[in-house]
């Protein structure tokens, strides 16, 4: 017998205790039953569960559990990327170790998440700083070393000076570390990195492979890997005896070149400097501009600087001279670090022409106006045009010349087609404690060598200083650094920096195929049967960086044989933020609701009701205490009527004669079995969560209706309308759907074990519709029709109708306009 009162607290309590106990949602392979991996970007353990992740797991549970009830066997796993600065900071500040922040954390969080009844197979829970995890990440790196795709080379990085680490370009946001805030300056250092850049055409090519990601997502990543094909020109230096590669994407411009632009890293810089009396103010202008960011230097709003050098390059195609010069808008890592510069087609290249008083030469055109400097305000960068002022080529249209003066480049020795990308290849190395150590052993005799596999993992030692400033903490262990050459045994010692914590996040989702596996990082046979992942759902903010780091180590993965298949995602779901007063929830700005408080106050079934019915997946949800409330008393309109119908529903009268049926039993059925194709509809395919719960709120206000409407109810209708109800809000509410189950259906199984309700059209469709008659446009009455009437029967009927023909008069019908279902118009003039 129900309780009369709704109390979730004992409910949800109960049931947790209850599928932890069972194991309920612990899966194994089953060749015989499709697969659905579905999987949530597993979250960095920083103390506490915020709205942002009860968004992201509970879209999550939604989709594996209405898959599990369709007969899927799903894999829905946690775990936790628990590597990074925050547990370094917090043992800084508080002098608590790293590792023990990290794992306290994580036991908070796991009561959280449990708290919310998520259907995760914690048996497969992984975490990234745990030895078991980082001994394969350092395998991987091994792996990557081997096949010539991790290097180490110097490079100006991107320095943080209050995280005292190197950040990748992707993590520089505004000139400022993505972490702290602090301003990033520039640093040469020696630095691992992927070769991610050797997989940048596959990456490109295999976008078209994920028509289940959002087209934004897909085009983020096509602009950041940016694939352009250009002509390498070589401009002699005569007063250097030197010369200078530019890359251009452009060389119908060529012969509007009035001046050459190098990056402040390029190395003729130095031999610029030798003899010049501007030496000390290039200089120092070149550290200037090393210190800006790349978006800084890059971006189109900045301020462009430069310096003249004193010296000349000359034109390949006509001998003319222009000025060399350095910038602060030319990257050294992109193309060859030397642009030639053509105010009169490129904006960029007009601004600083104007600024530093350099010559404009016109060279393109509309195809109907030949331009003039004097009629020139800005620079022509259309791209249709013909070519002017440029020798035999003069006429062209811009297309034509450019592959022509390509050509003419290649035969004349000075030029050569290239392709290039605004892809870099990927930074790992991280002068940080709390990372993966990468199993490097540097040898005076052997050089470089890595930890024999046997050997792995490299540990992480916890007698190390956090106060070294900018040596790396695991530079401050004798213990640590000191060791013997694995090759020849002689005194050595080891690399000190770690890896990037987003190496450990590129290929989770494979570990947990095979969680426990500790001859490998995962069988290849369990990955094929769950791999890749069906659905991955997280936020558009890692659009970049862990979506596109993960694509590339599945390619390499694949590459050695490890996995059979191209893309890590299948599909992708990028959810939006929960605001509150119009902003983001944040500390700072006194807006964060607690997930905590709100299962406290009102239950965890609440909380997921709300927050998958307050707006569309992708969009922000603004947060409504209201809207919370209103969904805590839904839920006990739900309590109410099934207790209403206990003994009704407890004789199990399960079939009904559905060809002796009241009007109103006809209602209820049309309602329950139009919710059931809805609601599949918008769980299954639509991902329209907030439809489906209003649609199922519909339901709930039908059954109150039939209840108040009809004192001897239909005991098989009302059996088959509100165990439907509860298997359809099953993947929403877990917690009351699964008490109701077994208190009122069977108590031997678990709602979520049962299969979904399915639908009769028949049911839905109705004998008769209502619809509206109108006159030119304005209504005129509504008319009971047959469901099923033709739009010349509706034409008929329409015409026949006694207000019609007041309103029409002596007017003649010029068209009679019949939507089936919902209206007839009739044009009369």
């Amino acid at each position: 017998m129900l309780q009369e009162k709704y109390e979730p607290h004992i409910i949800e309590t109960k049931w947790q205790k209850y599928w932890e106990d069972n194991k309920t949602y612990k899966v194994t392979e089953d060749t015989k039953k499709r697969k659905s991996y579905v999987l949530e970007m597993f979250p960095y353990p920083s103390g506490n569960l915020h709205m942002g992740h009860v968004r992201n797991y509970s879209i999550g549970d939604v989709i594996a559990r209405f898959r599990r009830m369709n007969g899927f066997n799903v894999l829905h796993p946690i775990g936790w990327d628990s590597f990074g600065m925050p547990a370094e900071n917090a043992a800084i500040k508080h002098g608590i170790a790293p590792k023990k922040w990290t794992l306290d954390n994580i036991a908070n969080m796991t009561r959280q998440q449990k708290a919310l009844g998520l259907s995760y197979d914690w048996d497969r829970e992984v975490t990234t700083c745990k030895e078991d995890y980082y001994k394969w990440t350092q395998w991987f790196f091994e792996l990557f070393y081997k096949k010539g795709l991790a290097v180490k080379k110097k490079s100006a990085v991107n320095w943080c000076s209050h995280c005292n680490t190197v950040l990748a370009n992707e993590q520089v946001i505004d000139g400022k570390c993505w972490r702290c805030d602090n301003v990033v300056e520039k640093k040469d250092l020696e630095q691992w990195f992927f070769k991610i850049t050797d997989y940048a055409d596959e990456l490109l090519q295999d976008l078209k492979l994920l028509g289940g990601w959002p087209e934004r997502v897909r085009t983020m990543q096509q602009n950041w890997i940016g694939r352009s094909e250009g002509l390498e020109l070589t401009f002699e230096i005569p007063e250097l005896k030197d010369k200078v590669t530019v890359y251009t994407t452009r060389p119908d411009t060529v012969f509007g070149v009035t001046f050459l632009v190098l990056a402040a890293e390029h190395p003729l810089v130095e031999k610029i400097c030798e003899n010049n009396p501007r030496a000390d103010e290039i200089r120092a202008f070149c550290k200037k501009v090393k210190n800006q960011s790349d978006i800084e230097r890059t971006s189109s709003e900045s301020e462009k600087e430069g310096i003249f050098t004193g010296y000349h390059v000359i034109n390949p195609f006509n001998g003319q001279k222009a000025e060399l010069w350095i910038t602060n808008y030319v990257l050294y890592d992109y193309g060859t670090g030397a642009v030639m510069g053509v105010p009169s087609g490129d904006q960029r290249d007009w601004m600083f022409a104007e600024k530093y008083g350099l010559d404009v030469i016109p060279v393109v055109c509309p195809k109907d106006k030949v331009l003039t400097r004097e009629e020139m305000t800005c620079a022509y960068e259309e791209k249709n045009g013909q070519v002017i002022n440029s020798g035999k080529f003069t006429g062209m249209e811009m297309q034509a010349a450019m592959s022509a003066i390509s050509e003419e480049a290649i035969k004349q020795g000075f030029g050569k087609k290239r392709v290039n990308y605004r892809l870099r290849d990927w930074l790992i190395s991280r002068q940080r404690y709390w990372g993966a150590p990468i199993p490097v052993v540097y040898c005076p005799k052997c050089g470089e060598v890595l930890v024999p596999e046997e050997q792995l993992p490299v540990l992480l030692p916890e007698d190390v200083s956090f106060d070294a400033g900018n040596k790396s903490p695991l530079a401050t262990s004798d213990s640590f650094v000191h060791c013997k050459c694995p090759k020849c045994g002689a005194d050595a010692t080891r690399e000190t920096d770690t890896m990037d914590t987003f190496l450990c996040s590129s290929w989770y989702y494979l570990r947990y195929t095979d969680a426990h596996n500790d001859k490998m990082p995962f069988a290849k046979e369990k990955n094929a049967y769950w791999g890749p992942v069906d659905q991955y759902i997280g936020g558009i903010e890692h659009a970049i960086l862990h979506l596109l780091y993960s694509r590339f180590f599945l390619k390499v993965l694949r590459d050695a044989g490890l996995v059979d298949y191209d893309e890590p995602f299948t599909n992708l779901l990028t959810q939006g933020m929960v605001i509150k007063d119009g902003a983001k929830m944040s500390k700072s700005l006194g807006n964060v609701v607690s997930p905590e408080e709100i299962v406290e106050k009102y239950g965890a079934d609440t909380a997921r009701l709300f927050i998958m019915f307050a707006a569309p997946p992708e969009r922000e949800l603004d947060w409504s205490d209201k809207g919370v409330e209103g969904a805590y008393r839904f839920l006990n309109r739900v309590w109410r009527i099934v207790a209403a119908y206990e003994p009704i529903l407890k004789q199990k009268i399960t079939k009904y004669d559905v060809n002796v049926l009241t009007d109103a039993d006809k209602d209820l059925r049309r309602v329950l079995h139009s919710s059931i194709k809805k609601v599949t509809v918008d769980i299954g395919e639509r991902f329209n969560f907030n439809t489906a719960i209003s649609t199922l709120m519909e339901l709930v206000n039908a059954l109150y209706l039939y209840k108040e409407k009809v004192t001897e109810p239909n005991a098989g209708l009302i059996y088959e309308t509100i165990s439907s109800l509860i298997l359809m809000l099953a993947p929403f509410v877990p917690h009351i759907t699964e008490e109701l189950w077994q208190n009122v259906f069977d108590a031997n199984s678990s709602v979520h074990t049962q299969d979904w309700c399915k639908y009769d059209e028949n049911a839905i469709k109705v004998d008769s519709v209502e619809i509206v008659l109108q006159v030119n446009g304005k209504m005129r009455g509504r008319l009971m029709v047959p469901a099923e009437a033709t739009a010349a029967e509706l034409e008929k009927i329409a015409l026949a109708d006694t207000n019609v023909k007041a309103s029409i008069g002596s007017a003649t019908v010029r068209k009679v306009i019949c939507v089936q279902g919902r209206l007839v118009n009739i044009v009369a003039k």
